[in-house]
C-alpha cells in the first residue's frame, strides 16, 4: 500500500480527472459525438499526462530533496530511474495510442509528447514556462478533436486557446508554491478567469439559433462558466490578499480543480450537453482525491 500511495503521488492521480475533459471539449468543439477516437484520445492524454508528472519529479529531484523531501523521489519510496523509465513508457503508449486513432492524431500527440518533455527538461524555469504548459493543453484538446474528426480541428482553436489561457494563469501562480510573495501573478489569474468564463459560457452561433427546449440548453455554458469562475476565483482571491506559500498552493490546486467545469463549459457551448454533464459528475471525485493526494 505505501508503494502504492509513493506512486500515487508521483503521477498525481487526484490531477487525472483533469485530463479526460480535453478529449471531450476537443471533440465538441469539432463538432462530432465522441466515439472510438475520442476514447483513444483520452487513454493517450492519460499516458502523457501521468508521463510529464513524473518526468517532473525526475527532473527536479535535486529541488525536491531541499523544498519537499516528502516527495517520492527525494524521500526514497520510488527510485530516479524507476521514475524516469515510466516516463519514458508512458510517452511511448500515449503517442501509439493516438496513432491508432489517424495521422493528424498521432502528429498531434507527438507535438504535444516533445512539449511536455521540454517543458520538464528545460523550460520550466524560464520565461517561456508558463507559455509551454499552456501549449501542452491546448494541444491535448486539439488532440481531442483530431482524433474524433480531424476535419473540425480549426473549429477547436478557440476552446483550445480558452484553455491555455487559464492554464497559463495558474502555471504563473504555481511558480510561487513554495515561496509565496506575488500578489501580482493570482491577480492577473482572476483577470484570466474572468475572460476565460465570459469566453466558455457565450454559446456558439448554432447553438444559440436553435429553439424551443434546445435555446434552453443553450444557456447550459452560463451555469458551468459560472461554476468554473466560482471553483478558480475564490482561493485566488485568497492569494492575492495574503500570498503566502500555503494559500498560493490552494490557489493552484483550486485552478486544476476548475479545469473540469470549464471543460463541460466549453463542451456545452458546442451542444455536448452529455459530455458536460459527465464532466459535472466527476467533480465530487476530484474533490475527493484530492484531500488524500495533492494535485500539485
Amino acid at each position: 500500500m505505501s508503494r502504492a500511495r509513493a506512486w500515487a503521488e508521483l503521477l498525481r492521480v487526484s490531477a487525472l480527472c483533469t485530463v479526460p475533459g480535453d478529449a471531450l471539449a476537443g471533440a465538441a468543439a469539432a463538432g462530432a459525438r465522441p466515439g472510438r477516437g475520442t476514447a483513444l484520445a483520452v487513454g493517450s492524454s492519460l499516458c502523457l499526462y501521468q508521463a510529464g508528472m513524473a518526468l517532473n519529479d525526475w527532473a527536479d529531484r535535486a529541488e525536491d530533496a531541499a523544498e519537499r523531501p516528502a516527495r517520492p523521489i527525494p524521500s526514497g519510496r520510488i527510485a530516479p530511474g524507476a521514475a524516469l523509465a515510466a516516463a519514458a513508457g508512458l510517452t511511448a503508449a500515449g503517442v501509439a495510442l493516438a496513432g491508432c486513432a489517424g495521422r493528424a492524431a498521432g502528429a498531434t500527440a507527438a507535438a504535444l509528447a516533445a512539449t511536455v518533455w521540454a517543458y520538464d527538461l528545460g523550460l520550466k524555469h524560464t520565461p517561456a514556462g508558463p507559455a509551454a504548459m499552456a501549449a501542452a493543453r491546448s494541444l491535448d484538446l486539439l488532440l481531442g478533436a483530431a482524433a474524433t474528426r480531424p476535419a473540425g480541428l480549426r473549429a477547436a482553436l478557440g476552446p483550445a486557446a480558452v484553455l491555455g489561457g487559464h492554464t497559463l494563469a495558474v502555471t504563473a501562480v504555481s511558480r510561487r508554491e513554495t515561496t509565496g510573495g506575488s500578489t501580482a501573478a493570482p491577480l492577473a489569474a482572476l483577470a484570466a478567469t474572468a475572460v476565460a468564463g465570459a469566453l466558455a459560457g457565450r454559446p456558439e452561433r448554432r447553438a444559440a439559433a436553435a429553439t424551443g427546449a434546445r435555446r434552453a440548453l443553450a444557456l447550459v455554458p452560463t451555469g458551468f462558466a459560472a461554476s468554473y469562475a466560482a471553483t478558480a476565483a475564490r482561493p485566488l482571491l485568497h492569494a492575492a490578499l495574503n500570498p503566502s506559500p500555503q494559500l498560493t498552493q490552494r490557489a493552484v490546486g483550486g485552478g486544476i480543480r476548475a479545469m473540469i467545469p470549464l471543460q463541460a463549459a466549453l463542451a456545452a457551448r458546442a451542444g455536448a450537453a452529455g459530455s458536460a454533464a459527465a464532466l459535472a459528475a466527476v467533480v465530487p471525485l476530484a474533490r475527493a482525491l484530492a484531500r488524500k493526494v495533492s494535485p500539485t
